[in-house]
């Protein structure tokens, strides 16, 4: 009889030894799962579920619509008197809800609808409806009666509304956002929590598995780019409108710079009205407001204008970069957002490069927690959200020169280097002090000076290379006093910086004495903004309040979503102030770790750069410079914080690397004190400042959606805003 092999339909050995290692593991995540599903299906869904019993009763389907509304020929409302903007159903109360049935807005149509409604002349509830937002369309209606809804709308307003329904059910749905949103929170519990295991496993940058798990915490950043920069490609247009008996607004500034270099003209291709060019003061307030009333336009807002041309005051490297080849290779504009896109993307590329440089060589036991959580907090505390937000022509020079800085900064901190050169002649050394690499001191110059021609601000970066290379400067110093070097090789290192930042500073002054006359004028005086900028200088009374609002402005809270609210920042005398929801310190809490580093330069340093430590401290005295100098120069501004956050981020790091330990293995912790008061406490601090990370994450978010902001959500995207406002309908 034949030998018939055994069929076995159970797990090979493999499969059940890894069911058995991860089982805890594995429960956990199903358990989580199942969790978020219920929270999905019921929480955020408890409004279907109470509306199952609702009767559907479509008998008062013609609404009464008040004296103050008319129907168009197109079946929406006209808003003809907002006193009695009003229209009116019966409820038989089996349904808390009642629905707006919305029209396709047209083109001269609203899309967000401002409503307020009342149960048999009640306390009425208001209530911002996005009618291209099919969930945002229920109003809460609680009980039996008469329901009277008002149009909160200005007269002559058309509202592509058909009717308000009563007695109606809201619809199930599955939102994959809400769930991933919810998954990604708990994912950063499980992995950054104080339980984790990668509290036990050190930062290592030659590590592949580390480098494959960089490279994945980035992708969905870079998916999310590509995506974006393809549509602006595809489908954006040129975004330029004219405010009837006002300013033009052209928001593709550096499309149209680079039109113009492209013809060999510095100024832009831009109509000059004549009445603006026989003005005899045409910066004046007065004057434009005259020329507005007489029907004079354009006259483009924020727009450089001087001896009878417009030109941009800041950006050209990113036009002559991007813009440009963009030109000359499709023949068309390539739009500002997805310039910003791309910039912002790469911004948060090499901040976080530099971020894992810096810890690696500061404390070199750092453990990937402890990276994970210092790679979320530098780009938050920095406001990049703000700008990964509001990508407008005003965030190019801001995201540019993040770019360019953190590049260069990496390059930096990198240039003292153990690694073999490939030509010996790239290396420089004097006496003692460490050898540095000098390609890299080179492009980290050119990079920290190429923001010449984006925001000048950020030039001021070459100012940490003194800290961060003080080993090199004494000893060139001492070593030239004492004749122990040749003025060759002394003169190697600062002739590459030299002539490295020469190669962007020295055109780029020369196209500043082009357009201006002067080298060092970028033609900020010359703005046609909300004043006469060649005359008003900063009232002395504002700057302390401003410097103030900048860092400790406190949040305030409101009923319904958002929640958050902007913070109100009375000035002693008028200035230019941009509504903010809170300070950098209020908005990111961490960051005043910052001001703990003055007393960690005591510690003993067991870094690998000796003046990365100082770099770090000059970082937090450039930060409150620049604080000082916005609030003197450039008044109250939200993307003003991207001058200084970054710097309080990097130099907040020691203390918060600090507070969460160095690494700990479990030989370690067998051999640590158990007595130590600082080892029994160390789980709480790390829950804690992941804890206050979370936090701001979330207050960041919710920026986005705050009413009244500049580029408010309600306006720009009145679909997402309805859609995520629909997840808290109570």
């Amino acid at each position: 009889m034949p030998h018939l092999p055994r069929l076995s339909f159970g797990l090979s050995p493999l499969p059940r030894r890894l069911l058995r290692r991860h089982r805890r593991a594995i429960v956990l995540t199903v358990v989580t799962a199942l969790l978020i599903l219920l929270i999905e299906c019921f929480g955020f869904n408890m409004p279907f579920w109470r509306t199952l019993g609702a009767s559907m009763d479509s008998a008062a389907y013609e609404n009464t619509m008040g004296p103050g509304l008319e129907r168009t020929d197109t079946g929406s409302l006209r808003v003809t008197d907002p006193s009695g903007a009003w229209l009116q159903v019966e409820t038989d109360g089996t349904s808390d809800f009642a629905r707006v049935d919305a029209l396709t807005p047209k083109q001269d149509a609203l899309r967000i609808v401002h409503l307020r409604a009342s149960l048999d002349g009640g306390t009425a509830t208001s209530r911002t409806v996005s009618l291209v937002s099919q969930r945002s369309l229920f109003i809460p209606t609680h009980g039996a009666g008469t329901l009277r809804v008002w149009i909160e709308e200005g007269r002559n307003q058309i509202i592509p509304i058909e009717a308000i329904r009563a007695n109606v059910r809201v619809p199930f749905t599955f939102d994959v956002t809400r769930v991933a949103l919810m998954a990604g929170a708990v994912l950063m519990v499980v992995l950054l929590g104080p339980w984790s295991r990668l509290w036990r496993i050190a930062l290592d940058t030659s590590s592949l598995r580390q480098r494959l798990g960089f490279a994945a915490l980035l992708t969905p950043f870079a998916v999310s780019m590509v995506t974006n920069v393809v549509w602006q490609m595809m489908y954006s247009q040129p975004l330029v409108f004219h405010a009837l008996g006002g300013y033009t607004y052209d928001f593709e500034q550096y499309g149209r710079l680079a039109d113009s270099l492209l013809h060999g003209r510095t100024w832009l291709d831009l109509m000059v009205p004549p009445e603006l060019a026989a003005a005899a003061d045409p910066h004046d307030v007065i004057t434009r407001n005259r020329l507005f009333a007489e029907g004079v336009d354009p006259i483009y807002w924020d727009h450089a204008y001087f001896e009878g041309r417009w030109y941009t005051y800041f950006g050209v490297l990113p036009a002559v970069l991007l813009f440009m080849p963009y030109r000359v290779l499709s023949g068309r504009m390539l739009s500002s957002a997805a310039a910003v896109h791309l910039l912002m993307f790469l911004a948060l590329l090499f901040t976080c490069l530099l971020v894992v440089r810096v810890i690696a060589r500061l404390a070199p036991r750092t453990s990937v927690a402890a990276t994970l959580i210092a790679l979320v907090f530098v780009p938050l505390a920095g406001n990049y959200g703000y700008l990964f937000y509001r990508t407008n022509f005003y965030s190019v020079p801001f995201a540019a020169s993040l770019t360019l800085t953190a590049l260069g900064l990496w390059l930096w901190v990198g240039a003292q280097t153990a690694k073999p050169p490939l030509n010996p002649a790239d290396r420089w050394q004097v006496g003692s002090a460490p050898e540095i690499s000098l390609p890299r001191l080179g492009l980290g110059a050119l990079c920290i000076a190429s923001n010449f021609g984006c925001r000048p601000t950020f030039c001021l970066a070459a100012l940490l290379g003194f800290p961060l290379f003080w080993p090199q400067i004494h000893a060139l110093v001492s070593h030239l006093a004492a004749g122990k070097v040749s003025w060759r090789k002394a003169l190697r290192a600062p002739g590459v910086v030299i002539a490295a930042a020469a190669v962007p500073i020295v055109p780029l002054m020369l196209y500043n004495r082009a357009r201006f006359g002067s080298l060092f004028d970028f033609g900020t005086a010359y703005q046609m903004t909300v004043t006469d900028m060649t005359r008003f200088r900063e009232p002395i009374a504002d700057i302390l309040p401003v410097i103030g609002y900048y860092l400790f402005l406190p949040l305030r809270f409101g009923d319904g979503f958002p929640w958050l609210r902007l913070s109100p920042t009375p000035l002693p005398e008028w200035s230019f102030a941009e509504p903010m929801v809170g300070g950098l310190f209020v908005l990111c809490p961490l960051l005043l770790a910052a001001f703990a580093l003055p007393a960690l330069l005591r510690v003993p340093d067991t870094g690998r750069t000796p003046g990365l430590r100082p770099m770090l401290m000059g970082m937090l005295v450039l930060g409150l410079a620049l604080v000082a100098f916005d609030a003197v120069s450039a008044g109250l501004g939200w993307r003003y914080m991207c001058d200084f956050g970054w710097l309080f981020a990097l130099s907040a790091l020691p203390a918060l690397l600090r507070v969460m330990g160095d690494v700990v293995d479990h030989d370690d912790m067998a051999a640590a004190d158990a007595s130590s008061r600082v080892c029994r406490i160390r789980p709480a601090l790390r829950l804690i400042v992941l804890a206050i990370l979370m936090w701001s994450l979330l207050v960041a978010l919710t920026c986005w959606f705050t009413p009244g902001r500049q580029d408010v959500m309600l306006s720009g995207n009145p679909r997402l805003f309805g859609d995520v406002a629909s997840w808290f309908l109570a």
